[in-house]
């Protein structure tokens, strides 16, 4: 399955999305998104990494995220073959699904959130995502995100199996955490692995201190500089006589 959520944080006003399918590298095809101009989610038998790109570009300029899925979608003769689903920096949604989708295929809209699926088990398999996603809503948002891919995996995603997963989330406020996994036998395990070491130190840190929409000149103060590690050298191996 391809099995995608988009939505915003309705308490840091912060966006994201989060994706997982039986193929490769699903960050790199399905995911999109930046503070000004939102958040996409392009797949399908034939996904075009085209709409994810242009949907974002109609959006940072102004359009609202139903009409920009429908400008994009509505002018590719291909379009069949092709699921969309898009969010606006304001929250609003929009979603396409083509008609020669692998079913089970489909997306759901609600207010700040939109969930798209093809080669689904069924229809449960984006409403379990809603309801994972919401279940988590104490939990801090990337953690609600990757709640929902692993609800829409229990509730029996597909046959193949899932080969790799993705989150994004961007905001003004923060450096974006774009995590992926391209192949791996538990992707969804092993993105939340990779989720925990980011927000731990060192790395969690430096991110605090790197430029971000709010602050583009921040900078680390001197005596938040950390000290530059001796290099490695690697050693002759010794000769035997």
């Amino acid at each position: 399955m391809t099995i995608s959520i988009l939505a915003i944080d309705e308490k840091t006003g912060r966006i994201g999305g989060a994706a997982a399918t039986g193929s490769l590298c699903v960050g790199g095809w399905v995911l999109r998104g930046h503070p000004e101009s939102g958040m996409s989610a392009s797949q399908g038998t034939a996904p075009s990494t085209l709409w994810g790109e242009d949907v974002l570009t109609r959006m940072a300029a102004g359009l609202a995220a139903g009409a920009a899925v429908a400008a994009v979608t509505g002018a590719d003769a291909g379009r069949a073959h092709r699921q969309l689903a898009a969010l606006d920096p304001r929250g609003g949604t929009g979603a396409f699904t083509g008609g020669q989708s692998i079913p089970h295929a489909g997306a759901l809209e609600q207010d700040g959130v939109v969930i798209a699926g093809n080669m689904l088990a069924g229809r449960e398999v984006i409403d379990a995502a809603l309801d994972g996603y919401r279940a988590a809503a104490a939990m801090p948002f990337p953690e609600r995100l990757m709640g929902a891919l692993a609800a829409a995996a229990a509730a029996g995603g597909d046959a193949r199996g899932l080969l790799s997963a993705a989150l994004l989330v961007v905001g003004h406020d923060m450096a974006p955490l774009t995590l992926r996994i391209d192949h791996s036998v538990n992707p969804l395990a092993a993105l939340a692995d990779l989720y925990l070491v980011s927000q731990s130190d060192p790395y969690h840190g430096w991110t605090k201190v790197v430029p971000v929409l709010d602050d583009p000149h921040r900078a680390p103060a001197p005596e938040e500089v950390p000290e530059v590690p001796e290099p490695i050298v690697e050693q002759e191996p010794a000769i035997r006589r």
